[in-house]
């Protein structure tokens, strides 16, 4: 059977800088912390790898958060300050 700790990118889990995770986009940085969070609970991971792969997973959660407030920030600069809901069925909710 194959060891959980190969499917973690070499480096990601034990040495996270602020650089490389800056340049993930979003969807890259989010399927990161998926692998992050079915490796950290298929329970296989020793003890040290672990924590440096919860390290890297709340620094990929911080940056996802980020990039989701830029995001929304970006809508309300387009709607001229008024984030508006929107109706289930794509429209505008009045």
């Amino acid at each position: 059977m194959p060891s959980m700790t190969s499917e973690i990118p070499a480096g990601s889990a034990t040495s996270p800088t602020a650089n490389t995770i800056g340049e993930l986009k979003f969807e890259a940085a989010l399927a990161e912390l998926e692998q992050i969070i079915q490796n950290m609970e298929g329970g296989r991971l020793p003890l040290e790898e672990s924590l440096a792969a919860y390290r890297r997973g709340s620094t990929l959660l911080k940056h996802c958060q980020q990039q989701l407030n830029d995001a929304e920030r970006q809508i309300q600069i387009l709607e001229n300050g008024a984030l508006r809901d929107l109706a289930p069925d794509g429209g505008e909710a009045r």
